[in-house]
């Protein structure tokens, strides 16, 4: 059992990490490489879209390939794709090890999730989740300033290196905790519905970044095709019962709003404070671990508002709080301080925690045996979210950056930030008002009940 939770932690904090410290390092990367703003992005969009295209098969491929195999792979790829982008010295070899990275991770998180079913006892996976979550947090919290510390005093490269301990460990465990053995009569995975729409993604993505109507349009094309596939085929990458449900597709949306706003803000934030504050990497990335500190003390909270104000009242008031947050930095971003800044930077992560019944709630209303592929397609939704949030909030700091560079390089980018703020805090209210309507349990369709605890909220 040991081995087993520390497995599964040591992969939930480096999954996690590898997101939070490469957002700290990207400053120093971008100067030391020379890299404008939208090539900036892609380091970190090159982890997340092949994280939520892969998602939703991978869990499939995890039983068909089998734990060893697939924890070995993934984590020599893991490892391969933090040795390069550490030694990289080309913005193209940069975004080649993130892609690969981020490839690895889908097929390690099911991985690694699917040993609380195999290898634990049902009281024992209670104590894996919390082991999960747990070590979820501490990437969050710890991420900023170590990628600060070790861009500091170490270089960049060193938020790539910092990975290869964990992996080399994990390999050591594998052996220890991966039992099940592959089973061929696992499903088929729908491997070309799955390729074309990450291929939609990726050229939404690049449209977004590059602000290109023809990359659009062929991802508006690659989108409709999967729709039309998706109606069609006998293998579905989306059960029908699940696109049927109105909190799933729900909570799936209001996930979408909540990413969109607060990833971009989460990576250009670092940015912001080192090229418009002066701050070193280490100041730079400090404030964010405020956020996680939010986050994880708000969280007991959300135990205590869901059976009284329901999931939908709860979600909603997280992100009108994290609106607020938003709200509250774009009013103080012309002041050259960070303690200004702290009141909103804790609203974001107390009000973020607030929209955990996303999740919890989503996964409550499906079927159990449709549990599985609910829970790759939210943990998907939040990787696009986040790759989309990063791309939409470098567009609009972009665009206004240019448009103020007469008033100084500095200046400028704090105009795009303030841009970038306020759009993300419009995303929060419109998430808000969806969450209000959509996730309403007096108002979800019959189809969606099915006696979840949730359902008893006034």
């Amino acid at each position: 059992m040991r081995a087993t939770l520390l497995m599964i932690g040591l992969g939930a904090f480096v999954t996690t990490l590898d997101n939070t410290i490469v957002a700290a390092g990207a400053p120093s990367l971008a100067r030391e490489l020379g890299l404008d703003l939208p090539t900036l992005q892609w380091v970190s969009i090159g982890y997340m879209l092949p994280f939520a295209g892969l998602l939703p098969v991978a869990g499939t491929l995890v039983d068909r390939w089998g734990q060893a195999a697939t924890l070995r792979a993934g984590l020599l790829a893991f490892g391969a794709g933090a040795a390069v982008g550490g030694f990289a010295t080309t913005a193209w070899l940069v975004i080649a090890a993130r892609i690969l990275q981020g490839t690895a991770a889908a097929f390690l998180v099911p991985a690694l999730l699917s040993l609380l079913r195999t290898n634990l006892d049902a009281r024992s996976r209670a104590v894996g989740a919390t082991v999960w979550t747990a070590c979820l947090a501490a990437a969050l919290a710890l991420g900023p300033t170590l990628g600060g510390m070790l861009s500091e005093y170490l270089g960049w490269g060193w938020v790539f290196f910092v990975n290869l301990p964990f992996v080399a460990a994990m390999l050591l465990l594998v052996r220890k905790v991966a039992l099940a053995d592959r089973d061929p009569a696992a499903g088929r995975p729908a491997v070309l519905s799955m390729l074309v729409v990450t291929t939609a993604m990726v050229l939404t993505t690049a449209a977004v970044v590059e602000l290109s109507v023809v990359l659009g349009a062929a991802g508006t094309a690659f989108a409709i095709w999967f729709v039309l596939r998706e109606r069609r085929a006998r293998v579905r990458l989306v059960p029908k019962a699940l696109t049927g449900t109105r909190v799933f597709t729900g909570a799936l949306t209001v996930q979408l709003l909540w990413g969109l706003g607060v990833s971009g803000v989460f990576f250009f934030t670092p940015l912001l404070h080192q090229e418009s504050l002066g701050l070193g990497p280490i100041l730079a990335g400090l404030p964010l671990v405020v956020v996680a500190v939010a986050v994880v003390a708000a969280t007991p909270l959300v135990p205590w508002a869901v059976p009284r104000w329901g999931p939908h009242r709860t979600v909603a008031a997280g992100l009108t709080t994290v609106a607020a947050g938003l709200l509250a930095l774009a009013a103080v971003n012309h002041l050259p301080e960070i303690p200004p800044r702290i009141p909103g930077l804790v609203l974001i992560g107390a009000g973020s925690a607030l929209t955990t019944p996303l999740t919890s709630y989503a996964l409550e209303i499906v079927a159990e045996r449709h549990a599985g592929t609910a829970s790759g397609l939210l943990t998907a939704s939040r990787e696009l979210s986040s790759a989309l949030g990063v791309a939409l909030i470098g567009a609009v700091l972009s665009v206004v950056r240019a448009a103020r560079l007469d008033d100084g390089a500095a200046a400028a980018l704090a105009d795009g930030y303030t841009a970038g703020l306020l759009t993300a805090a419009a995303l929060q209210l419109a998430g808000a008002l969806l969450a209000l309507r959509l996730l309403n349990p007096r108002t979800s369709s019959r189809s969606d009940k099915r006696g979840a605890p949730f359902l008893t909220s006034r």
